[in-house]
């Protein structure tokens, strides 16, 4: 396994550790490692889908995360999910 190989394995990892994590913060952490791991991969392995979508999808992981850790954030589902309610609608 070379280099590039091992980077695409690693951000690989990265993506099927983001479906253990109970939280949304630590969601959205692994995700973004995950997409810089991917853009990583996608330069250096002249992957150019690759390169673009997390290219795309690690400002929106970003602004959604900081979003999320805002005080000024409403409490929408968040709160709703720590008090029980287990509903999809808002």
């Amino acid at each position: 396994m070379n280099t590039v190989e091992g980077i695409g394995y690693l951000a690989a990892s990265l993506v099927l550790a983001t479906f253990c994590m109970k939280s949304m913060d630590a969601l959205r952490l692994a995700a973004i490692a995950s997409n810089m791991a991917f853009i990583t991969y996608g330069y250096f392995g002249q992957l150019a889908p690759v390169l673009l979508l997390h290219a795309l999808l690690l400002p929106i992981n970003i602004y959604r995360l900081v979003e999320s850790v805002s005080p000024d954030h409403p409490p929408s589902r968040r709160k709703r999910h720590v008090q029980g309610d287990t509903s999809i609608h808002q």
